[in-house]
């Protein structure tokens, strides 16, 4: 199995920054790819970004030159930097990665989740 834990939420004042961090652990043969999405009170989960393990990084159009994706392969850990927070970018914001964890197949498996607020 695959255990993933987000860190580094809390509460920001708009324009203000946080960085998210997503450990992966377990029993992690191959992780290929990791996501941030998150979701807001009464709202449906959104993706926000996605990066590769060559490196390659997507955005959804909401966080587009604010927040930046990066990753630590050795570390399996993913980390999100958010800039230019806006009220708008509260949530809870949840890591998924596509992993294969010893001999089974790839599956998806998602973190527990870490609380982003913005307010003045």
């Amino acid at each position: 199995q695959v255990q993933l834990v987000e860190s580094g939420g809390g509460l920001v004042q708009p324009g203000g920054s946080l960085r998210l961090s997503c450990a992966a652990s377990g029993t992690i043969t191959s992780i290929n790819i990791m996501h941030w999405y998150r979701q807001a009170p009464g709202k449906q989960r959104e993706w926000v970004s996605t990066i590769t393990t060559g490196g390659t990084t997507n955005y959804a159009d909401s966080v587009k030159g604010r927040f930046t994706i990066s990753g630590d392969n050795a570390k399996n850990t993913v980390y999100l930097q958010m800039n230019s927070l806006k009220i708008e970018d509260t949530a809870v914001y949840y890591c998924k990665v596509w992993a294969r964890s010893g001999s089974t197949s790839y599956a998806h498996y998602w973190g527990q989740g870490t609380q982003v607020t913005v307010s003045s």
